[in-house]
């Protein structure tokens, strides 16, 4: 099977938006990554843009957005303690809106790279 190659290829994985990758995908997947760091490989080889998930899941169950939304609400507004966690690979306005939302639920927020 002949690879696609794209060149100059940006990822967003850890912010340092790394603008000179080189990826070769096989049709399906991205099977190499040249002048990508390990966790810029990892992403882009194991991320696909074929849907194997329904929109959203309740419990292990397919579920409109619109009642995960709500669930995931629930959840939250029920939780002793929540956590906001991650946000490595959102932008400036998402970690904004994480830090509001942790703040308006009586939440913590952590990063990734806490240890």
């Amino acid at each position: 099977m002949e690879l696609t190659i794209t060149k100059n290829a940006t990822c967003t994985f850890c912010g340092c938006v790394c603008d000179d990758i080189e990826l070769h995908a096989d049709g399906e997947r991205i099977v190499e990554t040249k002048r990508a760091c390990i966790l810029g490989e990892a992403w882009f080889k194991n991320h696909t843009a074929e849907r194997l998930y329904p929109d959203a899941l309740i419990d292990g169950k397919p579920a409109t957005l619109d009642d995960a939304v709500e669930a995931a609400a629930d959840y939250l507004y029920n939780a002793h303690l929540p956590l906001v966690y991650g946000l490595s690979n959102v932008t400036c306005e998402a970690q904004r809106e994480a830090v509001a939302l942790a703040e308006l639920i009586g939440g913590v927020i952590d990063s990734h790279t806490s240890l």
